[in-house]
């Protein structure tokens, strides 16, 4: 089994991997006041609650967009394996071409996820990631980084209404029924949902007068409200960052 953690905005998510096989999916908050002795515990106690003796894995590789957090986890991960985890990095072997992108500030998520939809579809390639921030990777048929673009993520646009609206309330996305709104609740959350759909739907139209036809790819916890309500052919993969790092793991052992 090896250990694969994504560190995001919002969550960490551990997912113990058998091939390409998620075994089970561990998720936390992204909570920066813990140290790498409470990392360790925690996360050897819900390993415990999984049936997994860390020490028994063939290894674990980690990316992460929080920099506070990549220390502390990843030495934990190194007390409970007994073996220094793969950290993917600008300098790591990752199969994936930037190209000329400038890679100083690049979320390595998207890296990670470009290398998972390559090796599952080919490319050309387009990947909407929906969590926190809404990002967009694309690569071509070679394997070529081609950039993307990031966007506020659903609850950042909902919590930036509400603050700054004072007679809109919070709200919980929950799948929309019909397409508009009859009530204030109900048009915050059509309109929030059936414009992502929308953006995505241009976006893409957009990319294929470029680059020309390509799979589009959504993944994240969003993608699961707003695929359904897409009038373009997408693939589904919730797990395609721990695709991606199981592969960039694979291509770094000796």
């Amino acid at each position: 089994m090896l250990l694969a953690v994504d560190i995001g905005n919002t969550t960490v998510a551990l997912a113990g991997l058998r091939g390409d096989v998620p075994a089970f999916v561990i998720r936390l908050p992204s909570d920066c006041g813990r140290d790498a002795a409470a990392w360790t515990n925690t996360l050897r106690q819900r390993l415990e609650g999984e049936g997994v003796d860390p020490r028994e894995a063939d290894g674990a590789v980690l990316s992460s967009v929080v920099p506070a957090l990549t220390r502390p986890v990843t030495a934990a991960l190194a007390s409970l394996t007994g073996r220094t985890p793969l950290v993917v990095g600008r300098t790591t072997p990752t199969g994936l071409d930037l190209g000329g992108y400038d890679a100083f500030h690049l979320g390595m998520d998207r890296v990670v996820d470009c290398v998972a939809a390559l090796a599952r579809y080919g490319g050309p390639v387009a990947v909407f990631d929906m969590g926190t921030a809404t990002t967009l990777s694309a690569a071509d048929k070679n394997g070529v980084f081609l950039g993307g673009m990031i966007l506020p993520g659903l609850a950042l646009s909902l919590e930036a209404l509400s603050a700054k609206a004072a007679q809109l309330p919070p709200i919980t996305l929950t799948p929309p029924e019909g397409l508009m709104g009859t009530d204030t609740v109900s048009c915050m959350k059509h309109g929030a949902l059936y414009g992502a759909a929308g953006a995505i739907e241009g976006i893409v139209r957009r990319l294929e007068r470029t680059y020309g036809p390509l799979t589009v790819v959504l993944t994240g916890g969003n993608s699961t409200l707003v695929r359904p309500l897409l009038e373009i052919s997408t693939a589904w993969e919730p797990n395609l960052t721990f695709l991606g790092l199981a592969e960039i793991w694979r291509r770094n052992q000796c």
